[in-house]
């Protein structure tokens, strides 16, 4: 009898569960589909673009190149070719030891053409809520076009949508994980959630940044 009460409950709880996050991602997605663009002829311009980080390696040892962050670094780079933003935020995770991200995604960015003089470092973006706020209050912008792929710029957006920032997202051509980086997202919405429930903020922000 106390077993399957156990059980009962156990059941009742994965369910809840799986309803949440499936209402989270129903919600996410909806609201989000016409801030989205994958075709670089019609998304509008903005000053800014925001380019989420990620690792460059997916296996650092064999160097071997992790699929979405290559993605992320050409999605940049014709954003930027074909006249539809101006500078661009590279934010992304930098520890007090030797990884930094931001310098690894600018470096290959100049590699790209991009002069140096249109990239600005974000190195506290640990996690996309802090990209979005540091974006808004360190570097003075409440428009501007984030750039992930669609899964993750889905998530991004929503954040946005309740920080008083107008934002619209490029999508950047999925890697070869997909099915799971997006079991993870749909993880991370559910921590989105709270945090947006919490009014949570970013870990650090510091002096303000002219973007000019």
């Amino acid at each position: 009898m106390f077993k399957r009460f156990w059980l009962k409950g156990l059941i009742i709880l994965a369910f809840s569960l799986i309803t949440i996050v499936g209402c989270i991602n129903y919600i996410v997605n909806r609201t989000t589909e016409k801030q989205l663009f994958s075709d670089i002829n019609t998304i509008p311009k903005n000053k800014v673009g925001l380019l989420l980080g990620t690792a460059k390696f997916a296996d650092k040892r064999r160097k071997i190149i992790n699929v979405y962050y290559q993605n992320r670094i050409d999605a940049t780079v014709a954003l930027y070719m074909a006249g539809k933003i101006d500078f661009i935020i590279v934010s992304g995770y930098k520890d007090v030891g030797s990884y930094d991200e931001p310098a690894i995604m600018k470096d290959d960015l100049i590699a790209s053409g991009i002069p140096a003089g249109k990239i600005f470092m974000d190195n506290s973006g640990f996690r996309t809520l802090d990209s979005i706020l540091r974006c808004r209050d360190i570097f003075g912008q409440d428009h501007f076009t984030i750039i992930s792929q669609e899964f993750h710029n889905q998530r991004a957006l929503y954040i946005a949508n309740h920080k008083r920032v107008t934002a619209i997202a490029f999508n950047a051509k999925d890697g070869n994980s997909y099915i799971d980086a997006t079991f993870r997202e749909k993880l991370a919405r559910v921590k989105m959630g709270l945090d947006l429930l919490f009014n949570t903020q970013a870990r650090y922000y510091g002096e303000n940044i002219d973007i000019k």
